[in-house]
């Protein structure tokens, strides 16, 4: 950790946060011309991307590391962005943005900019600070580095199968007004949450592995605390019980985030 490369780090740092302003002001520009501002959800797992492609164009670090740390980020991000924008393809806004947008004193979209866009890219910033931090480590890779590999990918199959499963769910023309309570989602009802937030902490392992990626647990910590405390799993739960009468059933029995084995119907 003594040989970090903190003034390369340092140095990078402008460029990472340009990374995150170009991705964000493009989809800004787009989300304007089509009218429609969850574009932005699209764009969220492509700035993560965007950053790591530029944290590893100025890396000096070790090599293993850096390119380790490169490919689990923008497979993420990629494979997340495909995920979202297909699922919205064909659909309006978004009645998150709708509500916001609702609120707004003055110009719509300069209201969006300030409540929506600035927010999540200070958000997006600050998660991939383990990203950044690995690409400037020397260290050889330890064990530590391939034990956030196989972290990583526990989380890539609770996040892929379980939305793989979510849309199969969703288009079976008889599935309106039930639950899907099967596979990955018999043992968590956000498996696709769950493995997100998995996922980051196999990053953020791969980054503490060289030694001062330890100093970024706060980013893999926030983003587990979005998905399960803050903006995921709660304000998708909201009045989900409404929409589908057996939704209260399936909350007794199956475990909130964590998977675990389900309670009894009894219990």
């Amino acid at each position: 950790m003594r040989d970090f490369d903190g003034s390369s780090f340092a140095a990078a740092l402008p460029w990472t946060v340009l990374s995150v302003v170009v991705v964000l002001g493009v989809t800004f520009a787009i989300a304007v011309r089509a009218g429609k501002h969850a574009v932005i959800d699209t764009a969220w797992g492509l700035g993560f991307a965007a950053v790591a492609v530029t944290a590893y164009a100025l890396a000096t670090g070790d090599g293993t590391r850096a390119l380790v740390a490169l490919l689990v980020t923008v497979l993420w991000g990629v494979r997340l962005a495909v995920h979202i924008g297909n699922r919205s393809r064909g659909h309006g806004e978004d009645p998150r943005y709708e509500k916001i947008l609702g609120r707004a004193p003055g110009n719509p979209h300069v209201y969006a900019l300030q409540r929506v866009y600035l927010p999540q890219a200070v958000i997006l910033w600050f998660v991939s600070l383990p990203v950044q931090v690995a690409m400037f480590e020397p260290a050889s890779p330890g064990v530590l580095l391939w034990l956030g590999v196989v972290v990583w990918v526990v989380g890539m199959f609770f996040e892929t199968v379980g939305d793989w499963q979510l849309h199969r769910f969703r288009s079976d023309p008889d599935s309106p007004g039930k639950v899907l309570s099967t596979g990955l989602w018999r043992y968590t009802r956000h498996p696709n949450y769950f493995g997100d937030a998995t996922a980051w902490w196999g990053i953020f392992l791969v980054s503490a592995d060289g030694g001062a990626g330890w100093f970024t647990v706060l980013s893999p910590l926030v983003m587990t605390w979005l998905l399960a405390k803050g903006t995921g799993k709660p304000l998708l739960e909201k009045d989900i019980a409404q929409r589908r009468p057996e939704y209260a059933d399936y909350v007794r029995r199956t475990s909130g985030f964590v998977p675990l084995p389900p309670r009894s119907r009894a219990g």
